[in-house]
């Protein structure tokens, strides 16, 4: 008995080290899996601080190889998106075939105060973006202002206006838009059913705005489109402009040109030569009512047929000569001068000479 069990007990050991080896492997493998998930795309400036004038040289990794990216200087961390960024001092550079790049980025002070962020994002295909801590020096320093709605940070990525006019906008119907925009969520914490505020202004008025909610949730790190719907009012044309703010944050402005609807002017010119004719007749027929009546003449009798200068028909009217007048018309002679001659012949007794 205690040589089986000494046999056996080396092998509790071995059976143990090998469940933990199988342990650790399933265990390594989600992690291992996560680490390279979390991998993206990187970007890291050649000195932390530079004053305006000068030259930051910006390099990047593991970006998607041809791509178009823009570099800009932003102040308040990019919370107002685009609109905080010293957008006519920035740059444009294509990545390399193995995903890295290289470009030096002139110093600007951006419209808003630091902390300020040097902003890397793709300006075509899928979006990608980056931000790398960076202080202007003698740019003033404000603080982050408070979000309102926690800890989640949305910016646009992408933005656009799908939609076209119809046969009943060229006649006066309000024109409608779908505002097309990638959100991204920079922030910690989720954002769930945000509520956007969707304004439309002309001109030199200011916006008004209108609220929208989106149903869905954006996790931190990740983007979502969101597809808002934009109507003017009725006739609107000209020149207009689409915002889009998250609470007291503008995340993106896009033009609008709205044609003229000809549809109603041409119905107007159509009125107008209409209501003219309209007119034109009522006056001419009130001035054919009140205009002086004048005695009208009686009209001729009708002619009589001409009479007949021909030769004597079958019912003994003498038909006419249309190649003689009737004073030279020839008269056939009586009919007792015919027929005297033949009654002298028949009286004459026979034997006389």
């Amino acid at each position: 008995m205690n040589p089986c069990r000494c046999a056996g007990t080396p092998a509790r050991p071995s059976a143990v080290v090998t469940v933990l080896v199988l342990v650790l492997l399933t265990l390594g493998a989600p992690l291992t899996g996560g680490a390279k998930a979390a991998e993206g795309p990187t970007a890291k400036v050649s000195q932390a601080e530079a004053g305006t004038g000068g030259t930051v040289t910006v390099t990047g990794a593991r970006w998607r190889p041809r791509a178009l990216l823009t570099l800009l200087i932003c102040g308040q961390n990019m919370i107002g998106g685009t609109n905080s960024c010293a957008n006519g001092d920035g740059r444009a550079v294509t990545v390399g075939a193995d995903g890295t790049f290289t470009k030096k980025l002139p110093v600007a002070e951006p419209p808003k105060p630091c902390p300020c962020v040097i902003h890397i994002a793709t300006a075509t295909g899928e979006a990608a973006a980056a931000d790398v801590a960076f202080k202007v020096a003698g740019h003033p320093v404000a603080p982050l202002p408070k979000e309102r709605s926690g800890g989640e940070r949305l910016s646009v990525l992408s933005a656009r206006l799908d939609g076209s006019s119809g046969l009943l906008t060229w006649f006066g119907a309000p024109p409608s838009r779908r505002l097309v925009v990638t959100v991204g969520n920079l922030g910690s914490t989720p954002a769930r059913d945000p509520v956007f505020e969707v304004g439309t202004s002309h001109g030199v008025f200011a916006p008004s705005w209108e609220e929208q909610r989106w149903r869905g949730t954006i996790q931190p790190g990740k983007k979502a489109q969101v597809k808002l719907d934009v109507e003017l009012s009725a006739g609107a044309h000209g020149d207009y402009l689409v915002s889009l703010r998250y609470g007291s944050k503008l995340l993106v402005e896009q033009p609008w040109a709205v044609g003229r609807p000809w549809g109603v002017t041409l119905f107007w010119v159509l009125l107008c030569v209409v209501a003219a004719a309209t007119v034109f007749r009522i006056g001419m027929a009130v001035v054919d009512k009140v205009r002086p009546r004048t005695a009208r003449a009686a009209p001729p009798p009708p002619a009589s047929p001409p009479p007949s200068t021909g030769p004597a028909g079958a019912n003994g009217a003498r038909p006419a000569l249309p190649w003689f007048t009737p004073d030279t018309a020839p008269e056939a002679p009586p009919h007792h001068q015919i027929s005297a001659p033949s009654e002298e012949i028949r009286s004459t007794p026979k034997g006389t000479t």
